[in-house]
């Protein structure tokens, strides 16, 4: 008997159960993004209009991916229907380019070590670094009307592209001029610096071309010392850009700037402009308040071009190759992230989604930490977890969303396939949701029953179908998938 034979009876097409990983799950993606939550949702979302911090725990496989792919789609659907009052929404999920600009910065042995020096202004840089390079791509996208903006809110935000845009679609140099054009901050001829170079330079060839004498060679060096002097100024300020762009670079270990397009960027704001701005430096040891004013640049910014808050999606800590699932390295990398200060900063929401292996350590810490990251206001889900009757109604809303007799949302009008007529009467209805209860995450649920399935095939033929899995090849499967899920968590086996 074939599987497809099996799911067809049901009017299922594909199976519903053969991805375990919701990045990749087109079943989940198609029909179940809008419709399948879990329990704890509301908690976890909160509301868009007012964005709040949240901390999950949960297990391999609990679904905390699919909670950070539901997040994104609900965002985007509720800065559609609010065009003046979005949600920029940055997804925090892809560590390994920042660990790795940030071990080169500090020219560490090793990751152990390196972690060690890992603060949180490293994470707020890099927030900020995802944040603004999403925000300039979209304005180059929406061709926007960046004039409107006050010089103040253009300075600002052609600053913050000098400091953390990391786009590598074209030099970085040639999109920040097009971002500064655009915004028409500057234009060339209003360089104080330039105009005095160039001012002392055309003047010196108008005299020399109005008057024939001075073009003795016994003057000559005299001229080119005045067109020197001229451009004393501008070199004067080439040097400060460039030595202010060094100590920026050292200052944002997690990211790799381009010293030299740093200073060119860096010129175009006056000495004034600069001297009161928050400038990460490694001179000032680039852990103050820096990080935190400019980041209320970013949102007066973003406040400005119809944004209205942040929300920051923290997945996959235990996945960079330089973490490599270690919960101590995972533990490195998070901690200094739970800071109350920047947690419950106004306008910003964190949704952090960690490894159950994580909550280990947060129950050992102590006061002290406590008095710091006051868990006790980041709406904690520990664990993410799954009963039985929540497992099998996410089952079945899987079984209906491959129907082509759906509505598009996983619905169906004539009410659609269950689990239950999968499985024969002989197992009970409690037996079965207990069943799945111990199962406790939706990946496990997914193994199960795909296992499930192929197994009833294979001890069935083409010529003699049956429609329902019988409760011995039931308890056959589950028992030895239960027993796979034990040697996984003791660590002798893969799941």
């Amino acid at each position: 008997m074939k599987t497809d034979q099996f799911l067809k009876h049901y009017g299922i097409v594909g199976n519903p159960f053969s991805e375990e990983d919701a990045q990749t799950d087109t079943v989940f993606k198609r029909g179940c993004l809008w419709t399948i939550h879990h329990p704890a949702w509301d908690k976890f979302f909160g509301s868009p209009a007012e964005p709040s911090t949240a901390l999950v725990f949960g297990e391999k496989g609990s679904g905390k991916t699919a909670m950070r792919l539901q997040a994104i789609a609900e965002l985007e659907g509720y800065n559609a229907d609010h065009p003046d009052s979005r949600v920029l929404v940055i997804s925090y999920d892809e560590f390994n380019p920042f660990l790795d600009h940030f071990r080169t910065a500090l020219k560490a042995r090793d990751t152990a070590s390196a972690l060690s020096r890992w603060k949180l202004h490293d994470h707020m840089d890099a927030i900020l670094s995802l944040g603004v390079t999403q925000l300039v791509d979209r304005l180059t996208e929406e061709k926007a009307d960046l004039t409107r903006l006050s010089l103040d809110r253009r300075r600002d935000l052609l600053l913050l592209a000098a400091l953390y845009d990391a786009s590598t679609g074209e030099p970085i140099d040639r999109r920040w001029d097009r971002l500064r054009r655009r915004s028409g901050f500057r234009p060339l001829w209003s360089r104080r610096d330039l105009q005095i170079g160039v001012g002392v330079t055309v003047i010196v060839a108008a005299l020399l071309a109005s008057f024939g004498a001075l073009r003795d060679w016994s003057i000559t060096p005299w001229l080119v010392g005045i067109v020197a002097i001229g451009w004393l100024y501008w070199g004067w300020r080439l040097l400060r850009a460039e030595l202010r762009a060094r100590d920026i670079r050292k200052a944002l270990r997690v990211l790799s700037r381009d010293p030299g397009a740093l200073r060119w960027e860096l010129l175009w704001f006056r000495p004034t402009e600069l001297a009161g701005q928050p400038m990460p430096t490694a001179s000032k040891g680039g852990e103050g308040e820096e990080r935190f004013e400019l980041l209320r640049k970013f949102q007066g910014v973003l406040k400005d071009l119809g944004y209205g808050g942040i929300i920051v999606l923290v997945d996959r800590v235990d996945e960079p190759q330089a973490i490599e699932g270690d919960p101590r390295k995972m533990k490195a990398l998070v901690w200094p992230l739970l800071d109350h200060k920047f947690l419950r900063h106004q306008g910003i929401g964190l949704k952090l989604l960690l490894p159950i292996e994580l909550a280990y350590y947060l129950d050992k810490m102590d006061k002290d930490f406590y008095d710091r990251a006051r868990p006790d206001k980041l709406n904690m889900i520990k664990p993410l977890r799954w009963t039985g009757p929540s497992l099998y109604d996410l089952a079945t809303d899987r079984l209906r969303a491959c129907t082509p007799d759906g509505d598009g949302d996983g619905e169906r009008t004539d009410g659609g396939p269950r689990l239950r007529q999968f499985v024969d009467e002989a197992v009970a209805d409690d037996a079965l949701k207990d069943a799945l209860g111990h199962l406790r995450t939706p990946r496990q649920l997914f193994k199960f029953l795909h296992r499930l399935i192929e197994e009833h095939c294979h001890r069935h033929t083409v010529d003699d179908p049956r429609w329902s899995v019988d409760q011995d090849t039931f308890r056959t499967v589950y028992t030895d998938h239960i027993r796979s899920i034990d040697a996984f968590d003791r660590g002798y086996g893969h799941g």
